[in-house]
């Protein structure tokens, strides 16, 4: 195929689109390149705005390098355009050569026990997108239980147990919205309990992110010493090598020998997080429709890396319950989708239909292709990995019948989608900017999709 620009439409915002965006202006190529990028959200970033806790900074240090992507020119950016709505698969194939899909994973994964679905019953990416105001979730969250559990042994499971048990002042330097700030404020908890299936050495925390944990203000670690007294081979050779897993089991030794010269002292702070390990959900305790407790099984290594159960049985109180266990994606109109791994079936990127038969023109990358595993440093290697496909597939690229660039302002203009561009995020972000400085914060975010469109496009 013969073509001096090819132009190519990316959906999904975050992190996978901006850096396969920049990924394919750098690369060797003997022709031009017109990439635009659709985001269904009026500002950009993805996860990295929406789903990065607010009191981590360090993190989201990352959208500095992404912005710097978006302002260098080599992107027209629509935003608030929702793909299967606004746009279409045909609109796509009208305009471009090829579409790549990075929509991520921001669903939460099920997990499958007896009363999950009770009454105060939730999964982390709700509650992760209440506390980081996704404009398309409610303004206000229960907090009203004194007793909670967190099921699950990853830097999710962490980021919503800090949420959780910090008090609301502390967070007041963060960009937090205020709604979020006053529903954490009433915040009655006295208890959080975080369970994980395997034993301290098998987490899959990050040292930094356990480590923030101890350090939040009037908050004890309780740690269970049965945890600390099991015999495992595997953990002894393989894990114990590992320095992540060195350092923070340095990290749990030290609140071992705190919680023992508190209780020497008769010390205890006004809110306590219990780590229980080797302990796996077997059901979820239920009185009148909400939940009541969690019933776990006690487990014990098998010398494999694994679990065995032991039949010991368990009942800890509560009044609510997260399971931070993973993220699940979602489907796409006129995509295939595998509903069992929540991802488009792919290869490399390629995409592919139910039967494995690869699909011209259409692409993915980011949590959508591989699924919500690895940090957001994987993601370059990832869209390089599908970009190296998209080039070597020229010859099969679609052949748009109306390329020009300026058609689909025109096109999102007669169907009058509210979109919001480049410099439109600039306003959002320079008046978000604006009401934290006024009240001595960083940030403060706007929530409201429609506030946030209408201060986007000036109106």
């Amino acid at each position: 195929m013969s073509t001096s620009t090819m132009r190519l439409a990316i959906v999904g915002a975050g992190p996978a689109g901006i850096y396969a965006a920049d990924l394919l202006s750098k690369a060797e190529r003997d022709f031009e390149v017109e990439i635009d990028l659709f985001e269904q959200l009026p500002a950009p970033y993805g996860l990295v705005r929406y789903g990065v806790s607010p009191d981590h900074p360090r993190i989201k240090g990352i959208i500095n390098a992404l912005r710097d992507v978006l302002d260098s020119g080599i992107i027209r950016y629509f935003g608030n355009v929702r793909y299967g709505e606004d746009i279409t698969l045909a609109d796509l194939k009208k305009h471009y050569h090829a579409v790549i899909f990075s929509t991520g994973a921001i669903r939460d994964a099920g997990l499958d026990v007896p009363g999950i679905d009770a009454a105060g019953s939730y999964g982390a990416a709700e509650f992760v997108s209440w506390f980081d105001g996704h404009p398309d979730v409610p303004r206000t969250w229960p907090l009203e239980a004194r007793e909670v559990g967190v099921i699950g042994n990853g830097n999710v499971a962490l980021d919503i147990s800090r949420m959780l048990i910090k008090h609301a002042d502390d967070l007041l330097p963060t960009e937090i919205p205020t709604n979020v700030y006053e529903g954490l404020k009433a915040n009655p908890i006295e208890e959080l309990h975080l369970f994980g299936r395997r034993g301290p050495k098998y987490v899959k925390f990050t040292p930094l992110e356990l480590r923030e944990l101890g350090e939040v203000r009037d908050v004890d670690m309780v740690i269970d010493e049965r945890d600390f007294d099991r015999e495992d081979a595997y953990a002894d050779e393989v894990l114990s090598k590992n320095k992540q897993v060195l350092v923070m089991t340095r990290i749990m030794d030290k609140w071992r020998q705190d919680q023992r010269e508190r209780e020497a002292n008769g010390e205890r702070a006004s809110r306590r997080l219990h780590m229980h390990f080797w302990s796996k959900p077997v059901e979820v305790v239920v009185e009148d429709g909400r939940v009541a407790g969690l019933k776990i099984e006690r487990t014990a290594p098998d010398g494999n890396g694994g679990v065995i159960d032991t039949g010991e049985f368990e009942v800890i109180p509560m009044q609510s319950l997260y399971r931070a266990i993973g993220y699940f994606g979602s489907p796409l109109d006129e995509i295939p989708f595998d509903e069992q791994r929540g991802v488009i079936p792919n290869e490399q990127g390629r995409v592919q239909d139910l039967a494995g038969e690869r699909i011209p023109g259409v692409y993915a990358t980011g949590w959508i292709k591989r699924g919500p595993i690895g940090l957001i440093g994987h993601t370059k290697s990832d869209a390089m990995e599908t970009l190296e496909c998209l080039l070597e597939d020229r010859d099969s690229w679609w052949q748009p019948e109306v390329p020009q660039a300026e058609a689909i302002p025109a096109m999102l203009h007669a169907r009058e989608v509210p979109y919001t561009t480049i410099d439109g995020w600039h306003r959002l972000d320079e008046h978000e900017l604006g009401l934290g400085a006024a009240e001595g914060r960083t940030r403060i975010k706007v929530v409201p999709r429609d506030e946030m469109t209408r201060i986007a496009r000036g109106e």
